[in-house]
């Protein structure tokens, strides 16, 4: 029954699914910001398009940004010392090189051909919308609020998280795999991204662009290796771009605490605007808060009436959730992740993590050691291998 069950179409999945919002591989970097601030979502999806009307005409998603990838790209030295020149470059200054991340597939394709690209790195499969009876009507809403065709066709994309909640429901037919735990099952990850608490937060740079890659996170640990917390992809996606200027003066701990959801405290905005003085990156503050009145930075407007904005707000803003998110987090050790217990149940972990909206979750021991992280491709990778035994 798995196996006929495995053989649906990608287009089951795709129901209710809403059509990508999307930018030109021509656009640049501002843009990019601009449509991220104006969207619910934290991805925006990247086309090539060729729009002839000879027939041989293309459309392509060549890959997808996020706010984390404007940020790590500000984060480096030329670019603290003027935001505003580095968000004129064009947008493939940010956008990841690897193709497989992002790749295409027809709705008649099999969930089965959906698990082997995600298996093989894919991030998001992108998917035609088939058309519907009231396809005209809500496409014309769409266009509104900025949903774009492709060659008159328009897209969604499925992810990790997608498949994993599509297989939840249907739990039973792979009895006795979901009752097994994880650290029977050999699925936890030992090789993680880790980062001492006292560390400078520009250091783990490299280690937040890989986490983000692989949909996984940083850990932060203390001296003895103990689990303190993370710096989360999907928490910084949810920042705006002046959480540079924390990321250039923290420490890792002090990060976690600047991006919190509750806002930066305002000792770590002082500590922050003191040490871009003491490094002479002033200009950077203030650039950045231009920046947010240009860019349109929905948040300001809301929350102020004044004509101009101190850097002070602008930092404060900073680490705020920008946009409606579903991500909720457990306290460990008084820093928030997701975590669970090697002796944890595959099909316990499976709704955790849905539950929080995460591709991943930490793994600790009792003492609160890290054992290792677990993520949505180490369960499917399980799934598939029940697959072949069953065949």
């Amino acid at each position: 029954m798995a196996v006929s069950f495995l053989a649906c179409e990608v287009s089951d999945l795709c129901l209710g699914k809403p059509p990508l919002r999307s930018l030109s591989a021509s656009a640049t970097v501002a843009d990019a910001l601009a449509a991220l601030k104006g969207s619910d979502e934290s991805f925006i999806s990247v086309w090539s398009c060729d729009h002839r009307n000879d027939g041989v005409g293309y459309c392509r998603c060549v890959g997808k940004v996020c706010m984390v990838d404007v940020i790590c790209y500000l984060c480096t030295e030329d670019n603290l010392l003027s935001p505003s020149s580095a968000l004129n470059k064009p947008l493939s200054s940010i956008l990841p090189k690897d193709p497989s991340l992002v790749v295409h597939l027809q709705p008649s394709s099999s969930l089965l051909e959906a698990i082997d690209l995600i298996l093989e790195g894919a991030q998001n499969i992108v998917v035609p919308i088939l058309p519907t009876k009231r396809s005209g009507v809500s496409r014309r809403k769409q266009h509104q609020n900025g949903v774009s065709s492709h060659n008159g066709r328009e897209f969604c994309w499925l992810t990790q998280e997608d498949v994993i909640r599509f297989l939840l429901g249907s739990i039973g037919l792979f009895t006795p795999l979901p009752a097994l735990s994880i650290d029977s099952l050999g699925i936890i990850t030992s090789d993680v991204l880790a980062f001492d608490y006292y560390s400078p937060a520009s250091s783990a740079l490299g280690a937040i662009s890989k986490s983000l890659t692989q949909q996984t996170s940083v850990a932060i640990v203390d001296t003895d290796g103990t689990f303190i917390g993370e710096i989360s992809p999907f928490t910084l996606a949810c920042c705006d771009e002046t959480v540079a200027a924390a990321i250039a003066t923290l420490s890792a701990g002090d990060l976690m605490a600047y991006i919190d959801c509750g806002g930066p405290p305002e000792d770590l905005v002082r500590v922050v605007k003191a040490r871009l003085k003491e490094k002479n990156l002033e200009k950077m503050l203030e650039e950045f808060t231009i920046l947010s009145s240009v860019v349109g930075d929905t948040s300001a407007s809301s929350s102020s009436s004044s004509d101009e904005e101190s850097p002070t707000r602008t930092l404060a803003r900073a680490g705020r959730y920008t946009r409606s998110s579903s991500y909720s987090a457990r306290m460990v050790r008084k820093a928030e992740a997701i975590v669970c217990h090697p002796k944890s149940s595959l099909v316990a972990v499976m709704i955790q993590a849905i539950a929080h909206r995460v591709n991943y979750l930490w793994v600790i021991e009792d003492d609160c050691s890290l054992v290792g992280i677990v993520t949505f491709s180490n369960m499917l990778k399980v799934f598939r291998e029940h697959l072949e035994t069953v065949n």
